[in-house]
């Protein structure tokens, strides 16, 4: 059989990778899309303390987050080994012990489902400072150690290498549907046509673009992240944890020097990439009243991608409703990087027809054929 996957991010790439493995004959397109999600993001691996009270959702990205060992060893086997992980913990912050004891309550109920989480610690704010020279000498944290960070960019390069060393083909360029008899039977792409038994769309807030010519709706919106890069010379900050402060912004370090502070939640309508000093404005903020530390530090940049999202941000994953051939996922959102790599495999053991590990049916969220 062969598969057609629009979109190589995050999901494209890791759906690609998987069906290779296993055989099968594979077509990856992407435009490369300045905006795409995966390319932009600071993946953070912490899903465990999570407020959200969506059992189908959490279970998604803590199945995610206890793939990716598995994962990085895997692509290890194929010489990948710039991947972008790593498991450096996270700390969640907190300035007083009662709001510290009620959140070490819930983690510690939920490692008994997820010992993947690693050990649970409490920190005073020396500790908390040592692990995160930047932070306030106000806050206290919960530390897991099993938690990680991920670059989107380089998981997305070592997947999409290593599907193509296990026979994959890749084409750059603009996909459009082919659309015969009420069926669609493949794509069209740099003018010329390319036929498949399955089409696999992975191609995130685009998505409403690609299926709009042949008379379907869907229900992807998209939302604007912008996220800063700041330079702290002399610190090697690659050891650093995620830090989960207490609001819904996080800061993390990457490579020697590199700090990420994101991201900006931004209903849009349109693909602007602009960075905008209002969104500048609310991260730095945000950063320094937490992270006093990091007034020192310079910036370098601020990345901007669209965020795909379904209603009730529950992804949407499974057939397209009136094509029995065509399958899509899209709407992983903030979590996109958690549970991106373990839903590709999902994706690709239904277009493969093998039962998937999870129940999908909460993920099939158009219903009724559309069209």
């Amino acid at each position: 059989m062969k598969h057609i996957i629009i979109g190589a991010g995050i999901l494209g790439a890791s759906t690609a990778y998987y069906l290779a493995k296993k055989g099968e004959k594979v077509i990856l397109i992407d435009r490369y899309e300045p905006g795409q999600a995966t390319r932009n993001a600071a993946g953070i691996i912490c899903p465990w303390l999570t407020t959200r009270r969506n059992k189908a959702w959490y279970q998604l990205v803590t199945s995610g987050a206890k793939y990716y060992p598995e994962l990085i060893a895997e692509l290890a086997t194929d010489a990948e080994t710039e991947t972008g992980y790593n498991q450096v913990g996270a700390i969640n912050i907190f300035d007083t012990e009662e709001k510290l004891d009620r959140k070490m309550g819930v983690a510690l109920e939920r490692q008994k489902e997820n010992p993947e989480m690693g050990e649970i610690t409490r920190l005073s704010p020396e500790q908390t400072q040592r692990l995160f020279p930047p932070v306030s000498e106000a806050y206290r944290a919960l530390h897991i150690s099993g938690a990680a960070r991920v670059n989107g960019a380089a998981l997305n390069d070592a997947l999409w290498k290593a599907a193509l060393k296990n026979g994959a083909d890749f084409i750059n360029g603009d996909a459009s549907l082919l659309l015969k008899d009420e069926e669609i039977k493949g794509v069209k792409v740099n003018n010329e046509s390319y036929y498949a038994d399955q089409i696999i769309a992975t191609n995130g807030a685009w998505m409403n673009a690609l299926f709009a010519p042949v008379g379907i709706n869907t229900n992807v919106t998209f939302e604007k992240a912008q996220i800063i890069h700041l330079q702290t010379p002399g610190s090697d900050t690659s050891s650093w944890p995620v830090m989960l402060p207490p609001f819904n912004h996080y800061i993390l370090g990457f490579g020697t020097g590199n700090v990420v502070v994101g991201a900006t939640k931004e209903n849009t309508e349109t693909f602007d990439s602009q960075t905008t000093i209002g969104a500048v404005h609310e991260l730095m903020a945000k950063a320094l009243h937490v992270a006093p530390g990091l007034a020192e530090a310079s910036y370098l940049r601020t990345k901007v991608g669209f965020r795909p999202f379904t209603p009730g941000s529950l992804p949407a994953i499974g057939s397209v409703p009136g094509f029995s051939n065509v399958l899509m996922a899209n709407g992983l959102g903030a979590s996109g990087l958690t549970s991106g790599p373990y839903v590709g495999v999902q994706l690709a053991k239904l277009a493969m027809d093998e039962k998937p590990d999870i129940n999908l049916e909460p993920f099939n969220q158009w219903g009724k054929n559309p069209h």
